[in-house]
């Protein structure tokens, strides 16, 4: 158990991990930007660190900043919330590296999961299954990829490799359209992720959404926590979900949610973690 976590957040997220902390009797520090001075979590914290002016990038996303916040209140691990730093690999292993311990998934399982072509490589290989697509980023030449799309089936969508938030992704319907959308998914991956790599899969035109929690800790031991439906999206983000999923029978659940769970020890991954499926048709 620690005795002093550093919350590397802000607003509701930093207030969640504070009471989750405080219920355990452990104290918190927490770090914020000079315009987060009078912020409520600031107020209610053990402790604060000023980290540096308003924006983000000078502030939230200050690494040194919150390693040196760490150092001088003796705490001994660091939360980072989700957003900001949370996905970001570099910076788990600098905590680490920096004798804290990092709450979250290890710096290389980031690395993995955080390529969308390499996550699906690995979920091939601990058992769970796939939506078809290619085998792995698409290659430059044109009728390699439409040799792809045509075996897979249209319609196909082109994702980034790095991608999130419900950008680089393209819907083509037919063979005409491809390697224009290629082309565009790849200048539109570079410019927000810095990876201009794509690869492409089945588009399921009508599908059910459900994800399944996972938590796992340093010893290989998980646990999946139920699952919610997601379906109800706009622009390929999120609008509502609801809990549990409706219709989908327990039996199914429980098979899905242990694979998923295999697959964390498999991985040997540490931490909380999503796993999405797509259903089509309803059928499980």
């Amino acid at each position: 158990m620690f005795g002093k976590v550093l919350i590397a957040n802000r607003g509701e997220i930093a207030l969640r991990i504070q009471r989750a902390c405080r219920e355990l009797g452990i104290k918190t520090v927490v770090v914020h930007s000079e315009a987060d001075r009078e912020a409520k979590y600031v107020r209610l914290a053990d402790e604060s660190v000023c980290i540096g002016p308003a924006p983000s990038a000078q502030s939230y996303l200050n690494v040194p900043a919150i390693i040196s916040a760490a150092e001088v209140t003796d705490a001994q691990a660091i939360h980072p919330g989700y957003g900001f730093l949370s996905e970001n690999a570099d910076f788990a292993e600098r905590v680490e590296s920096s004798g804290f311990v990092f709450i979250g998934p290890r710096p290389e399982t980031i690395r993995l999961m955080g390529d969308k072509v390499t996550a699906k490589e690995a979920m091939r290989i601990t058992g769970v299954p796939c939506v078809p697509g290619s085998e792995g980023v698409l290659p430059e030449d044109p009728r390699e990829v439409a040799l792809l799309a045509r075996a897979v089936g249209y319609p196909v969508i082109i994702k980034a490799a790095g991608g999130g938030g419900g950008r680089g992704m393209r819907v083509v319907h037919t063979e005409a359209a491809l390697i224009n959308a290629v082309n565009m998914t790849r200048t539109e991956a570079q410019s927000f992720f810095g990876n201009p790599q794509v690869y492409l899969e089945k588009y399921l035109e009508n599908p059910r959404h459900v994800e399944i929690q996972v938590l796992a800790d340093s010893f290989r031991n998980a646990v999946y926590l139920g699952e919610r439906d997601c379906s109800m999206q706009r622009r390929h983000q999120k609008i509502i979900e609801e809990a549990p999923a409706p219709g989908i029978p327990t039996r199914h659940i429980v098979r899905i949610g242990e694979r998923c769970a295999e697959a964390c020890r498999r991985l040997n991954y540490r931490g909380a973690g999503t796993f999405e499926f797509l259903f089509e048709n309803n059928e499980f």
